[in-house]
């Protein structure tokens, strides 16, 4: 039947059901997701952070897994053994070169294996130096950077929360914390609480550590929280206006139950950041220290340390310099791109 062009009649045929293929074509809902699963997201669109975050993870297990099957170990003095003269011919072994009783091993059919980075003065194999000293310095900057993580949360928190009189006076101590040159501090205080803690620290557990490693992160505690502190008291600052803020107020909620529910949650992409960036800092700070022998308790090897000791044959041995210094660098480059990567990924400003 044919229906007049002309009808104000309804047509029934454009109101037939639809059906799954239509809806699921006309129907196009983003999936639903979460702030941390869009910041993966665009963090893994960021070919740099993502490839520098590889590294990184890369490192960290040779560093972990490498001396569980490595031959030698990082004291091991080779060519010294108990009731036997000293074989000399270990020390200062060039990369992939073998003493003389390796020689003999290995013309008898034996196989030897061989010393990657050749080995330093005292014979000890320098590749296994180099992935313990890399093991040392991610440690220290790991666990440096939670000691930072943790004061300067606290403080900062309190500090934007409470306002008033207990805003100012922390203000004033970070202000005189920044005030003081932070390179001659830390050597002050590494030199005068190695020596301090040592009587202390004699007997326990904490002595297998060393005192070096302790007073370092007795400085990081004392003197890296500033900027922490003032990154999370901004963030505290804007955030205790918000309505869900008052409202808690207005319910009876104290002000140490406002700050770990709604507060530090709210600013938890600044925390990841700074913390991200804080620890090529601190594994820079161990590095130099180490360098002027401040650091790690020998024989205990680190980055730092390595580099120190391979500026005595620095004319006859340069690698020894420059392998160190290369570690050191890819690790800290790594991580300050990661960082960066992480900040662009995770800071709501920069993806409004």
């Amino acid at each position: 039947m044919k229906k007049n062009s002309f009808s104000f009649h309804v047509d029934l045929d454009a109101f037939t059901p639809a059906s799954q293929e239509d809806k699921a074509y006309m129907v196009q809902m983003r999936p639903s997701s979460t702030f941390f699963k869009d910041g993966v997201k665009r963090l893994l669109k960021n070919k740099v952070a993502t490839v520098s975050f590889i590294i990184v993870v890369f490192i960290t297990l040779c560093a972990l897994f490498i001396p569980m099957i490595y031959p030698y170990s990082y004291d091991q003095m080779l060519g010294v053994e108990p009731g036997k003269p000293v074989d000399a011919s270990y020390n200062n072994l060039a990369p992939f070169e073998y003493g003389l009783t390796e020689q003999d091993k290995m013309e008898a059919g034996e196989k030897v294996f061989p010393h990657i980075f050749g080995t330093d003065e005292q014979g000890r194999d320098y590749f296994i130096r180099i992935v313990y000293g890399t093991r040392i310095s991610l440690t220290v900057g790991f666990f440096a950077s939670i000691i930072v993580l943790i004061i300067g949360m606290t403080i900062g928190a309190i500090s934007g929360y409470c306002g008033g009189v207990v805003d100012l006076i922390i203000q004033r101590i970070v202000d005189i914390i920044y005030s003081l040159p932070d390179m001659l501090m830390v050597i002050l205080l590494s030199a005068v609480l190695s020596e301090a803690i040592k009587d202390a620290i004699e007997g326990t557990v904490l002595a297998k550590i060393g005192t070096n490693i302790i007073s370092l992160f007795v400085v990081f505690a004392l003197l890296y929280w500033v900027s922490m502190a003032r990154l999370i008291r901004g963030q505290i600052l804007s955030l205790r206006e918000q309505e869900y803020v008052l409202s808690a107020r207005a319910t009876g909620a104290k002000a140490g139950w406002i700050i770990r529910k709604h507060l530090i949650p709210n600013s938890i992409s600044v925390v990841i950041i700074s913390t991200a960036l804080q620890i090529p800092s601190a594994i820079f700070t161990e590095s130099y220290l180490s360098f002027l022998g401040l650091g790690v308790n020998a024989p205990m090897p680190s980055l730092g340390s390595l580099a120190s000791a391979a500026l005595n044959g620095l004319s006859s041995y340069p690698y020894r310099l420059v392998i160190p210094a290369i570690v050191i660098s890819l690790i800290v480059l790594s991580l300050n791109l990661f960082g960066d990567g992480l900040r662009d990924a995770f800071d709501p400003k920069l993806n409004v």
